[in-house]
């Protein structure tokens, strides 16, 4: 069973390659930004292309909030790189292939599918202050209007 990450609790860093195989540092953006990190199953799927792009499409809304978005997946550099070419994507896609950060935020978790026990990434989204602590923790999301509602909580930060 995967450890839940909680409201309050500090957020674990990392350091992950682009879509275009620069590393991004989460302790960089901290500190200067809020930051929410969305973690999505899979590039090019019909409900991640959906979600990664609705949040794309709200970038600059998130940025007057002075908040950095990343999408991450346990995709190569290369297959982000065709996504985010191919959807004309705005924002940071992380390459986890090793699926370390995944598991230290708690969205690599087993799922049983045709009576097989099979691990995947739990659609999940993740609010960070300035200060780095998980202001939420959003395991399982449904993609349909989740831009939005993270864009509310964002504002709220800041307020």
């Amino acid at each position: 069973m995967a450890t839940l990450l909680k409201s309050g609790e500090k957020a674990p860093l990392f350091r992950l390659p682009d879509a275009d195989m620069e590393p991004i540092d989460l302790a960089s953006a901290i500190g200067h930004r809020n930051v929410v990190l969305l973690f999505y199953p899979k590039d090019g799927t019909p409900c991640c292309t959906r979600e990664v792009t609705d949040f794309s499409d709200h970038d600059s809304d998130f940025e007057a909030q002075e908040c950095q978005l990343f999408g991450i997946s346990r995709d190569d550099c290369l297959k982000h790189q065709e996504f985010r070419d191919r959807e004309g994507i705005g924002i940071e896609l992380l390459s986890d292939a090793e699926g370390t950060v995944c598991k230290q935020y708690g969205v690599w978790q087993a799922r049983e599918v045709d009576g097989h026990r099979k691990f995947g990434i739990v659609r999940s989204t993740f609010v960070i202050d300035r200060q780095g602590i998980i202001r939420h923790a959003l395991y399982n999301v449904n993609y349909k209007g989740h831009a939005q509602e993270v864009l509310r909580l964002v504002k709220e930060l800041n307020s």
